[in-house]
């Protein structure tokens, strides 16, 4: 809780965190817009492939010219300005720099610039979580070996969830389930670019209007965004996944202590212990009042009559049982919230999530009937969604991970509703994405 004050201090002694940002879109632009409040961290360098994108993020969330005029990172570091580049390995590997934000949302580009990172001993605060679910073991093993950390981004659902974990268990609560919101109907997994906005209510003409993308858009539609998400939590938490993929029952926040308990005991669990995303829309479509579309939540149990009898003394909403309770939050401030993750990082030593081991992962499924020659166009396209499974059922399958199913051309037919595999595709076997995953599988198939 003392974040902020040593933050301060560092500010006081002019020894700044130095950070670089990789990609400047979405999620760097909100974590653009706070940091410069924040004392004590030094935004060095920006780096994206189109710096003049770059330029106008920095524009639109308020910067004013002056701040990110750097020509060289030398300059930067001088004047206490920002330098916009497109030159990463440059920046990644100077050892002024002391944290990498990967923010690119490109799970291979992620891969080759946290191994980069890390073995240029930066530690790494991973926004793309789609890289986390490719091979998020891997790059925290490497972390380690370089004696650097690897933290997931705080204010993206995945480690916010990981806080309220570690908040239950560092309380002594035994954690029976963790997970998020989302709007779901089952019919959303068929969703494609041309379909998502009607499911989101909104027209064509005002998704334009605003910019928005309908490929990401549709990722989070269709359930392959939080199938991603779970991953994460499950490898950095020791939590879970259901054998047979997420079930979306619906329920409202109060809901959550009934719905997020095993079956056994009157909920919907498959099993103690479980990763699950609550639905915001009742079975008919409908919105549910008081949901938990934006937020997280975690579900604990008072093991003894005197801790049941506090639940009640103290106004804990609990199942009908008062045994299992619930904390939440209700919305998370994506990219806004990053600033955390960046403090705790480099003033702390600590992630703020990572992973401790190989234990979900997330297949790409076909989406329709394909066709052999067809190419995959991945996370939120029109060929494949992402579907959550244990690691050893997806290693046992060969199954392909939705990080990869991206301009990789199919060798075999494949049916609607199956995991697309590694026999089924081409694929460079030097990618340094694939080449990590693959030794992954290896390391982990035992």
């Amino acid at each position: 809780m003392n974040l902020f004050s040593k933050l301060q201090v560092r500010a006081a002694a002019s020894d700044p965190l130095r950070i670089a940002i990789i990609g400047a879109g979405k999620f760097a632009s909100m974590y653009l817009a706070q940091v410069h409040k924040t004392p004590g961290v030094h935004v060095s360098a920006i780096i994206d492939l189109n710096p003049e994108n770059a330029h106008k993020s920095l524009q639109r969330v308020g910067w004013k010219r002056e701040q990110y005029d750097a020509r060289s990172l030398d300059d930067a570091m001088k004047l206490d300005h920002t330098w916009v580049t497109d030159e990463w390995q440059k920046v990644v590997t100077d050892p002024r720099i002391d944290i990498v934000v990967e923010a690119t949302g490109n799970p291979p580009a992620a891969v080759e610039h946290i191994l980069h990172a890390l073995s240029h001993r930066k530690h790494v605060v991973n926004v793309t979580v789609e890289a986390d679910a490719l091979c998020g073991p891997y790059l925290a093993r490497c972390a380690q070996q370089n004696n650097v950390i690897y933290s997931l981004a705080y204010g993206d659902q995945p480690a916010l969830i990981c806080d309220l974990v570690d908040w239950a268990r560092a309380s002594g609560f035994r954690v029976v389930s963790a997970g998020r919101g989302h709007k779901w109907m089952p019919h959303f997994a068929q969703s494609t670019p041309e379909t998502v906005w009607g499911h989101y209510g909104l027209t064509l003409e005002q998704a334009e209007r605003g910019g928005l993308n309908p490929k990401m858009f549709n990722s989070f539609l269709d359930g392959s965004k939080p199938a991603i998400e779970s991953v994460a939590v499950c490898n950095a938490t020791g939590l879970l996944a259901p054998p047979d993929g997420l079930e979306y029952p619906s329920g409202s926040i109060d809901d959550i202590p009934n719905l997020m308990r095993p079956k056994a005991v009157g909920g919907c669990l498959h099993h103690d212990g479980q990763v699950e995303v609550v639905s915001s829309l009742d079975s008919s479509g409908a919105p549910i009042p008081y949901d938990i579309r934006y937020g997280v939540w975690v579900v604990f149990e008072g093991e003894t009559t005197y801790i049941q009898n506090c639940f009640e003394e103290y106004g804990v909403k609990t199942d009908d049982t008062g045994r299992y309770a619930s904390l939440y939050k209700r919305w998370h401030l994506i990219g806004l919230e990053v600033g955390i993750s960046v403090a705790s990082v480099g003033l702390r030593g600590e992630s703020t999530g990572a992973p401790t081991g190989f234990r979900a992962d997330v297949m790409a499924v076909a989406k329709r009937d394909l066709k052999a020659g067809e190419v995959l166009d991945g996370e939120g396209g029109y060929t494949v969604v992402g579907r959550l499974a244990p690691a050893e059922k997806s290693l046992k399958l060969g199954a392909l991970p939705l990080g990869l199913a991206h301009g990789l051309k199919l060798k075999n037919d494949k049916s609607s509703g199956h995991p697309v595999t590694w026999e089924d595709v081409q694929f460079d076997e030097n990618a340094i994405a694939i080449k990590v995953r693959r030794e992954m599988e290896v390391i982990h198939s035992g």
